[in-house]
C-alpha cells in the first residue's frame, strides 16, 4: 500500500493528545503539529483532523501549522482554503437551551458547560458521582425537548448536544468527494464512543479503522494510547512505512 492511496483522518482529543480534567488543559507536544505537516506532506495532503471540537480550537492548540479540519463532528468543514462554516444564529432553539442548560447547571459542582456555537458539550468528569448523574440528566432532557432536529452523543463524562446531520463519519465522506482526498482508502483513528459510528463508515467504505484504548469496538486495530499514536506518527513522519494493516488487530 502506498503513502498516496490513503488519506488519513484523525480525532483529536483521547488520540492526538491525553484527555485532560478540562478541555482547555490538553497538552500538545511541542514536536506533534511539524509532525503531522511531514506526514501530511508524505500524504500528498490527504491528512484531516476530525473531531467534536471548533476549527479555530484546533488552530490554537496546533499551531503555527494550519491542517483540514472537520470541526464540530463535521458542521464546520475546511479543506484548504474553503471553509463551511457554523452559525450559531440558524439554532435559535438550541441557543435557547444552552441558556436554560447553563442556568440548570450552575449549581453542580465541577460541571462545564462548553458552549460551541453550533453545539453544546456538557462535562462532568471532575464532579461527584451525584452532580454527574443530574449533569447527564439535564442534557438528556434538553436534547429529548430539541427532538429530532438535534442528537445527543455521549462519550467519556461527556454529553454533547449538535444537530443530527452532523457525524464523523458524514464528515469523513464529505473529505472523500474532493481532492487530495477522493480515490484514496481512508485511515481513521479515534477514541471514544462518538468514534464508534465513524468506524462503521470507515469499515463499510473499506477503509481501516484504530480504536484507541480499552473497550468494546467495531474498529479493525488497537492501540493503546495517545502516547502510541503520537510515536506512529513520528515514525511515520520519519520515513518508517505508513502501513496501518500492520498495527495490532482490535
Amino acid at each position: 500500500m502506498t503513502d498516496t492511496a490513503l488519506a488519513l483522518f484523525l480525532d483529536f482529543d483521547g488520540t492526538l493528545v491525553d484527555i485532560a480534567p478540562r478541555p482547555d488543559q490538553v497538552v500538545v507536544p511541542a514536536e506533534l503539529p511539524a509532525a503531522l505537516a511531514t506526514l501530511r506532506g508524505r500524504l500528498g495532503g490527504a491528512l484531516a483532523i476530525v473531531t467534536g471540537r471548533p476549527i479555530a480550537t484546533i488552530d490554537g492548540f496546533l499551531a503555527p501549522e494550519r491542517f483540514d479540519v472537520g470541526g464540530l463532528h463535521g458542521v464546520e468543514m475546511r479543506r484548504g482554503d474553503r471553509v463551511a462554516g457554523c452559525e450559531p444564529s440558524a439554532h435559535p432553539t438550541l441557543r435557547a437551551g444552552v441558556a436554560r442548560l447553563q442556568d440548570q447547571t450552575a449549581p453542580l459542582e465541577a460541571v462545564l458547560i462548553e458552549d460551541k456555537g453550533c453545539s453544546v458539550a456538557v462535562h462532568w468528569r471532575l464532579a461527584t458521582p451525584t452532580d454527574a448523574r443530574k449533569a447527564q440528566d439535564a442534557v438528556e432532557r434538553l436534547a429529548a425537548d430539541l427532538g429530532s432536529a438535534y442528537r445527543l452523543q455521549l462519550g467519556k463524562a461527556v454529553g454533547e448536544i449538535l444537530p443530527a446531520t452532523a457525524t464523523k463519519g458524514h464528515a469523513i465522506r464529505a473529505f472523500q468527494e474532493d481532492a487530495p482526498y477522493a480515490g484514496r482508502r481512508a485511515v481513521f483513528f479515534g477514541d471514544d464512543l462518538t468514534d464508534e459510528k465513524a468506524f462503521a463508515t470507515v469499515n463499510a467504505d473499506g477503509g481501516v479503522s484504530v480504536r484507541i484504548g480499552g473497550g468494546e469496538t467495531i474498529a479493525q486495530h488497537r492501540l493503546a494510547q495517545p502516547e502510541d499514536v503520537r510515536d506512529l506518527i513520528l515514525r511515520w513522519a520519519g520515513g518508517a512505512p505508513v502501513d496501518p494493516e500492520a498495527l495490532p488487530r482490535a
